[in-house]
Parts: structure tokens; sequence; C-alpha cells
């Protein structure tokens, strides 16, 4: 059976400041609507003999995994969960051990959560033409036919002979790291380079083979960390200790480079991988100007460039060549050509410790979401927004006390021994100290105006008695 493995670990910082840390890249919908791993689990439908796909992701992103597969109408799947990152050799590892375990057979389609495939169906035939090669053994990985002299991408180069000359089924002669550009040009007038799209496909017993003989401590740590593994709702934890022991390496340098199994098959299925606002121009639709526009935008006399409004409407007058950003809380203006240093703006904001590193005004929790309206130094102002059915934990602060008032839908509050029924336009307060619960009965999404007060308003500020999500 197929076993599709989703590696969802990335932050996406070259995004910013859409991505951020704890809601990456992979969790939006940049190219339609669905999110970009809505989109990677999506193209799966058609292939045979697939099973619920494995996701790693890290601690901090597994609600809002779980939610949006579920939205895609996934069942049961395994979430397997990263103390701490170690790169893709090790993900694997894990995979390939939890499905292994479930089945000898297992074969693994590993797929990052965070491409496009403008045409999926090019890709599911690729997948096809492997599968015999990889039965027998061989570790494929999918070669994207160059469209240009590209930098950003690694290269993979293949043997002269192919294996299977039908499907263009070729043994990997090297992989290469980012060229220059003249080396860059020279790889694709040769015709025998393609661009390293980090998927694979090969067998879960044979991964684990080579990795005893390639890179031994990377196997010894993770079947340490699978050993003590621990099962949580949809999410399996492995052993933190064990996993933190890991040595940190790619799937290319601890196996795709070393082995002699290797193989290639050339994919030409409009891939991308969006790593930079500039990718996101290339595949985005465009109009008479030249121009990709993404929300409330209106343009006079713009050109080539890249407009996304997350909040509030944006305006742009005589501009050419531009990406322009904005959200609730930030707005990133730079030229096309220099969008790979909005890096640099991610590491300042992370130097000054600034919230927008890694969190929207509108947070997602496994409940529902929240939203900041205001903030000065003793209140904040938040909306929340509570799923049928959800509830928050059983808590209490030490250092704030909060004030409800219900906008929409019915509310079920817990507030020390007493049990309220709240609908539309009631309101409670929550004293510092005093243990609470927020719960939605209903059928439609609970909605309330939360306005706390006090010397501290950080979220760290939680003591949990009971929590149905495990935090």
């Amino acid at each position: 059976m197929l076993y599709p493995v989703i590696l969802s670990g990335g932050s996406g910082t070259r995004l910013w400041p859409l991505s951020r840390s704890l809601h990456p890249k992979q969790l939006l919908p940049l190219t339609g609507d669905l999110t970009l791993l809505q989109q990677t689990v999506s193209r799966l439908t058609g292939l045979e003999d697939v099973a619920a796909p494995l996701i790693v992701c890290n601690e901090s992103h597994r609600f809002m995994v779980a939610e949006q597969l579920r939205q895609i109408g996934i069942v049961a799947p395994s979430i397997l969960l990263e103390p701490v990152g170690r790169n893709t050799a090790p993900a694997v590892a894990l995979s390939a051990l939890h499905a292994h375990e479930t089945d000898p057979e297992a074969v693994l389609l590993v797929l990052p959560a965070d491409h496009v495939i403008a045409r999926p169906a090019v890709m599911r035939r690729a997948v096809q033409d492997l599968l015999p090669w990889v039965e027998r053994g061989k570790l494929a990985t999918f070669g994207v036919v160059p469209t240009g002299a590209e930098t950003g991408y690694g290269y993979i180069r293949r043997d002269p002979t192919a294996v299977d000359s039908a499907s263009g089924i070729y043994p990997v002669a090297a992989f290469v790291e980012k060229p220059d550009i003249s080396t860059a040009q020279q790889y694709v007038d040769s015709g025998a380079y393609y661009w390293n799209s980090g998927m694979f496909l090969f067998r879960a017993d044979r991964y684990l083979e080579q990795l005893q003989q390639h890179a031994p401590a990377i196997l010894a740590s993770c079947r340490a960390a699978m050993a003590g593994a621990q099962c949580d709702l949809d999410f399996v934890r492995v052993d933190a200790g064990s996993f933190e022991s890991c040595p940190g390496d790619s799937i290319d340098y601890a196996v795709m480079e070393k082995t002699a199994e290797a193989v290639v098959i050339p994919l030409d299925a409009g891939w991308n991988d969006v790593g930079s606002w500039s990718a996101l121009w290339e595949v985005g639709d465009k109009d008479g100007q030249n121009n990709v526009v993404k929300g409330d935008v209106l343009l006079h006399d713009v050109k080539n460039s890249y407009l996304h409004s997350s909040s509030r409407l944006l305006a742009a007058v005589g501009v050419d060549d531009l990406v322009v950003v904005e959200t609730a809380d930030a707005v990133l203006v730079a030229k096309q050509e220099r969008v790979q240093d909005v890096k640099a703006i991610v590491d300042q904001l992370g130097q000054q410790q600034r919230s927008e590193t890694d969190l929207h005004s509108r947070v997602a929790r496994p409940w529902g979401c929240y939203q900041t309206i205001d903030q000065e130094e003793r209140f904040q102002v938040k909306r929340i927004t509570v799923k049928p059915g959800a509830s928050l934990s059983l808590q209490m602060h030490h250092h704030r006390a909060e004030h409800w008032i219900i906008v929409r839908g019915t509310a079920r509050i817990t507030k020390g021994d007493e049990v309220l029924i709240l609908s539309e336009n009631e309101s409670t307060y929550i004293p510092l100290g005093v243990s609470h619960r927020l719960e939605n009965p209903g059928l439609i999404p609970l909605e309330l105006i939360e306005v706390q007060s006090g010397a501290y308003l950080g979220e760290d500020d939680i003591v949990r008695f009971e929590d149905r999500y495990g935090r």
C-alpha cells in the first residue's frame, strides 16, 4: 500500500508577513481556496491503493493541521509530532518506522506540504511509472524539468543510460548544490540536470536499510524515539529526549547521495516551491498589466506587481515591479528582485522579540480562534469565536480579570461553582483568580468580546485544570 508522508515542519519566513512561525505558509490558502497542505493531500486523489496520509509537523501546528485535514474529509490520519526540527532524514525515518510497523510492504510517497503543482495528474502518472522500480528496491526522486537557469534550487544530474527509457527513468549520477548563474545555465543547456524537488518514493524497509548503512546514528535515535512514542488524540508524540539526540540531516545528504539505488524521473507538472513572494507572483493569475491581486485592492497605472490585502483597502498608484502585502498588524513593501531579503526583516523582529514574528492578530486554537482588537498597557480587547460543541480549558489567571459579552450564539460558562447560560447581549465578569470555562453548546459559532484588565496580559498567564486537547 502507498503511504503519503507529508512534511509540514517549515516556517516559510520569506513569505512574512502572511507566513509566521506559528501559522506558516503550508497552512495558508496562498494560491486558491485550499491551503498548501490541503492541496498537497488533495492531489493524491486518483492514486490507487493509498492509505490515509502521515503528517509530520511540530507541536505548535498540530491542531491547525488536524483541523485542515478534517475540513477536506481526511478521516483518522496519523500526525507525527517532532519535539524539535532535525531536517528531513529523521522526519521520514519516523514515518517509515510507523508505516512499516503497520504494513511491512509499505511504500512511502514523501511530499513537502508547501509546494504547488499545477498539473497533479502528471505527478500521479510519474508515481505509477516509478512504482515497479520502487517495488524492486530502488529509491526514487522526482527531478523537475527546469524552465530556466535557477540559482535558488539544487540540481540532480542523471546518469547517461536510462533504466526505463519509455518513462525517462535514469539512475542518479549526482546531487549538486545551488549553482551560480553561469553554472546553472550550463546545467540547463546540457539537458542532463533537473531541479531537486525534495519529493521521494521508496519502500519503507529499503529506506530504513539504507539509513542503517549510511547514517546509523539517525536511525538509532529515531527507533528509540518511536519506541517511547505515545498516542494522544490524532497525534503520535515521539520520545523527546531520544529525538533531540538525533543528528540533523536531509534525505539527500543522509541517503540519496550515498546509495547506489537512487533513480530519478523527470517531472514537468508546473512545480513551484513558492519560496518567495516573486514565486507567488509567477504562479498567480495576472491581470492585463501583469499584476497579481489578492483581496480588496485598487490600482492605477501599476505594472508587474504582487499586491495582497488581508484586512483593509490597499491602493497603489504609479508603481512597477513591487510586492505589497498587508495584514492586520504589518505591511511589507519590497522590490520583486529583493524579496529573498525579507528574511532579514524577520531576523530583526526576532532579535527585538516582537510578536509579529510568530503570530497574527487572529490566532487559531483547537476550539476556534481569537483576534486582538485593541491593546494598551493594562487592558486588552479580543474577539473570540468558539466552534459548535467546542470548549476552552477549565482555567484561571493570576494577573488578569476578564469581562465577556456575548454577541452571537449561546455560551455555557463555568465560573467557580456557578454555571451560567448566556445568549446575545448578555455578559459576565470573571474576577482574577477564579476558575472558569467557556463552552459552546449550540449549533452555530459562538462569538463574544473579551475585555482583559490587569498588570500582566500575556498568554502564558493560564493555569489549566482540565483540557480536552491535552495542552
